[in-house]
């Protein structure tokens, strides 16, 4: 898969990537900090419309976050705002480039406030009651475990002001590195972050915090940036524009892509015929759908566009048989892509049916629900394939596949869906929120794209269609998993906008996939 253009980093990295920009001489501390302050009052412009006469309070810390703080006061004074900036803290306390900001701020006629005491608690909760907003300066990236002493009680005070809230780079007690929030914590409107995304913001409860994120330049050298490791990439628009395929003008169906799907049960004919109909709408050519034979004339009746394929069933029951194995092959024939699993159901001779059919399938293959449930005990034949293999388990299937406690998954999905990729030489879709990809070489992927309207029945199944389609399009399996989540969750996005987050079904997400395509080709 070619680099996504976003890193994804830890706190630390950041800071690396900081440092190595000052080490390089292009920037200074100095400039970095006034240009963050400068992004900071720049978006406050664009949200608030205008400036002047605007009441701000702009609580500081310490350190180099203080630092930009005081930068965001003395412009948004420059700008006719009427600001109050208080230090948790004392004067004397600031130190390195954030003094030279505050003497900057000072001696351009703004006043700061200390904070030290009970009693100042109660001049911040009187100055944050008559404000427009607060703009939350108190703690950065850098920073581990639960705010303490007045910190706490200062981010307290602001929280229970009830106004808007603009975080500088990470609201004030989410762990950069990991999302959580060990104790008081600011909950942003917007959160202004530099240069690149924090793990922090993509992992819930702090992405919640965060509000909108509004990701700036501030000026870090392209080549450092390229330097420094990240612990994952981050999907992005530009990305995604450039690798969504685009059609020939002598295009046919047969040189789209085919995809076969092997899916379905009694009382689950819904999830075959979402992944059908949905790699259809990716832009695949043709998609042929195999089912038990007495659900055929069900899904001929919900499926227009698509192929079906009675296969053999396992008697009174209504699921696969063993004896589908032939069939299924004669099916694969001159196909680009498999989807197995959607609703097939766990009986004991559709799981070996779905074992076989995974490990001997001679093109890439896409495993969703029963298919992984199939799998678990068996993952080990998933070593044994030629060509690349998908998975898309949500953290319970993850969790029966590993194993492992899905608390232990859910503290740290990245190192546990990489461990597994690698491991198993697969690409592996661990479904959530947000959605990790994790790929054979070690790289991890993070996408920031759906909202969540989209946990709803079917969603998966649509899902795994559209990587289906994308990998019968021509994409490697990296990109087509990688470029199917990313706008699966777009179209989750656009069909919230025009239904809301109630009601939202798996069909309303399948229908937005062609608009949502086409958005991303020419961003409007």
């Amino acid at each position: 898969m070619s680099v996504v253009n976003l890193k994804l980093v830890t706190g630390a990295q950041m800071a690396e990537v900081d440092r190595r920009s000052i080490a390089s001489g292009v920037v200074s501390g100095s400039d970095l900090m006034e240009r963050a302050g400068r992004r900071v009052v720049e978006v406050i412009n664009e949200e608030w419309d205008g400036l002047e006469n605007l009441d701000v309070v702009v609580v500081c810390g310490k350190g180099n976050n203080g630092g930009d703080g005081f930068v965001v006061s003395r412009l948004l004074i420059s700008k006719g705002s009427r600001v109050r900036t208080l230090l948790t803290g004392v004067l004397d306390q600031v130190q390195g480039d954030a003094l030279h900001h505050l003497k900057l701020l000072t001696t351009s006629g703004g006043v700061v406030e200390p904070m030290t005491r009970q009693a100042d608690l109660d001049v911040l909760k009187d100055a944050i009651e008559g404000a427009d907003l607060v703009v939350d300066a108190l703690l950065g990236t850098g920073v581990c475990g639960a705010p303490r002493g007045q910190m706490a009680r200062v981010i307290e005070v602001v929280v229970a002001g009830r106004r808007p809230v603009v975080s500088v780079d990470l609201p004030s007690g989410v762990d950069a590195d990991t999302g959580n929030v060990p104790g008081a914590c600011i909950k942003a409107a917007i959160t202004v972050t530099f240069g690149l995304p924090k793990i922090g913001q993509m992992f819930f409860p702090g992405r919640d915090q965060c509000g909108v994120l509004r990701l700036v330049d501030i000026g870090f050298p392209e080549a450092v940036v390229e330097q420094v490791p990240a612990c994952a990439e981050f999907l992005s628009s530009e990305w995604a524009a450039n690798k969504i395929p685009r059609r020939p003008g002598d295009a046919h169906k047969g040189s789209c892509g085919s995809v076969s799907v092997i899916a379905g049960s009694t009382g689950m004919s819904g999830a075959a015929c979402l992944t059908a109909h949905t790699a259809l709408l990716s832009g695949c050519g043709r998609v042929t759908l195999g089912v038990p034979a007495s659900l055929n004339e069900i899904v001929e009746i919900k499926l227009t566009e698509a192929m079906t394929k009675p296969l053999p069933e396992v008697r009174k029951r209504g699921c696969l048989s063993l004896r589908a194995m032939g069939d299924i092959t004669a099916m694969l024939e001159k196909k680009d892509c498999l989807v197995v699993g959607p609703g097939v159901g766990r009986h004991r001779e559709t799981v070996e049916l779905v074992r076989r059919t995974v490990q001997k399938a001679p093109l890439p293959v896409v495993v969703d629900a029963d298919g992984l449930n199939a799998l678990v005990g068996a993952v080990d034949i998933l070593k044994q394939r030629r060509h690349e293999t998908i998975l898309t388990p949500h953290l319970g299937e993850f969790a029966r596949l590993t194993g492992a406690e899905i608390d232990a998954i859910a503290a740290d999905p990245l190192v546990a869906a990489s461990d597994f990729a690698t491991a198993l030489g697969v690409i592996l879709v661990l479904k959530g929120a947000p959605t990790v990809i994790a790929l054979p070489d070690g790289r991890t992927v993070v996408n920031p794209s759906g909202n969540p309207g989209m946990a709803t029945a079917g969603s998966g199944d649509v899902l795994a269609g559209a990587i289906a389609g994308f990998t019968a399009q021509g994409l490697g399996g990296a990109d087509a998993a990688c470029i199917g989540v990313y706008l699966h969750g777009k179209a989750g996005d656009l069909a919230r906008d025009e239904l809301g987050e109630w009601g939202l079904l798996a069909g309303d997400i399948a229908r937005a996939l062609p608009r949502t395509i086409v958005a991303a080709v020419r961003p409007l």
